[in-house]
Order: structure tokens, then C-alpha cells, then sequence
């Protein structure tokens, strides 16, 4: 029976990406090959549990969600996690994957909405996009980029021009908690008007970033 290595699952609001604010279950699996500046989820780099995927989908429907995310560390790290995904898509619900966008994500099954990031340089893991990636996107999809500084910003806006993300996928632009006021970056994207959409992390605000909220 296959197995993923899970460091939590619960249930919050979304916050953030085009389903913010919406009531969400989170399924965190444990592990990542990146090692970001920034990261906020050190905490499921290691350890976690070992359950079926059977198990992790009652757990999920114990919820009863309208939405499902997939998230970590990088849970495509996991090779079952492509079999949870289907899993919990034929919840009929709708689910979602946050990854780092250092994976292949072109056997994902395609009901599941792809959340990718791309690396910005003070990530410290530039050289570790995918770019191949892009090509598998579709309107569905969404390209997150977390911007620390103005050197991340104009990286980012010649990524959208390169390769016309705005016209593939929804592109989202979010700013480094602790480093780049938000009001800062809202600034330098209606300046330059940009067709990106830019967000916050809503939980941060809520609940100061406590794990499993």
C-alpha cells in the first residue's frame, strides 16, 4: 500500500494564492532538496509519519473541504505523492499543489491546480528552477514569485516578458514577509502596470505564522 510521509494535515483558510480566504485542508508532506533564504516550514524538512494513502484521504475527508492543498517542504520530493494527488482528486473536490517548481510536474494528474514558484535570486536557490516546467502550464495554473528586493522584482518582470506568463497561467507576485514591505511592492507594480496579481500571506497576519494554521 503506498505510503507519504506526512508532517501535518489540517484545516485552515487558504492564505494565499487565487483561493485566499477560503476554508482549506492542508496536507503537509515532509522533506525538501531546497533550502531557501526565507523558508517559514524548516520545521517539515525532517521527521514527520508514515501513513497510508488511504489513511490520509479518511483524515482529509474528516473535513468534509470544498478544497484540498498539497504542500511542505517540496511534496513532490515524495514519488507517491502523485498517487495522493489523484487520490484526493477523485474526492471531487477541488485540490491544489504548492511546489518549488525544481520537480517535474508533468505526470501530475491534470485536475489538480499547479501552484509553482519560481526562485527568485535572494531565494539562494536560483539555479534550481525548472524552466522546463513553464511549458507544461495552463490557465489553471499559477506562478508564484516571493520577492525580497528590488533586484527580485525586476528578475521577476523579465521572466514575465521572457517567457509571456501572463498570457499562460495567472501570475502572482508576494513580498518577503520579512523583508520587503508590502505597500513597497504594490507600489512598484502599479507603477509599471503590471497583469499580476499580488498577494499576502493572509495566515501570517491571522496567526503570526503558528504552525498548522
Amino acid at each position: 500500500m503506498a505510503q507519504c510521509r506526512i508532517t501535518e494535515i489540517f484545516y485552515s483558510l487558504q492564505g494565499e494564492t487565487r483561493t485566499v480566504g477560503l476554508p482549506t485542508v492542508f496536507v503537509r508532506l515532509t522533506g525538501c532538496p531546497l533550502r531557501c533564504g526565507y523558508c517559514d516550514t524548516e520545521y517539515a524538512f525532517h521527521g514527520g509519519q508514515k501513513m497510508a494513502i488511504s489513511d490520509i484521504v479518511a483524515e482529509v475527508q474528516r473535513y468534509n473541504p470544498q478544497y484540498v492543498t498539497v504542500t511542505g517542504g517540496e511534496p513532490l520530493a515524495q514519488p507517491s505523492c502523485r498517487e495522493l494527488l489523484t487520490a484526493l482528486c477523485d474526492l471531487d473536490v477541488e485540490v491544489s499543489l504548492e511546489t518549488s517548481g525544481a520537480m517535474d510536474i508533468s505526470d501530475i494528474d491534470p485536475r489538480v491546480v499547479r501552484v509553482m514558484d519560481l526562485k527568485t535570486p535572494a531565494s539562494g536557490e536560483l539555479s534550481k528552477n525548472r524552466y522546463s516546467n513553464i511549458e507544461l502550464l495552463n490557465s489553471r495554473d499559477q506562478v508564484k514569485f516571493v520577492i525580497c528586493n528590488r533586484e527580485d522584482y525586476q528578475w521577476a518582470t523579465e521572466q514575465l516578458a521572457h517567457y509571456d506568463l501572463t498570457q499562460r497561467c495567472e501570475v502572482l507576485f508576494s513580498p518577503e514577509h520579512n523583508n520587503l514591505q508590502p505597500a513597497v511592492l504594490a507600489d512598484w507594480i502599479i507603477a509599471d502596470n503590471l497583469s499580476v496579481r499580488m498577494q499576502i500571506q493572509l495566515h501570517k497576519y491571522l496567526w503570526n505564522d503558528a504552525q498548522g494554521r
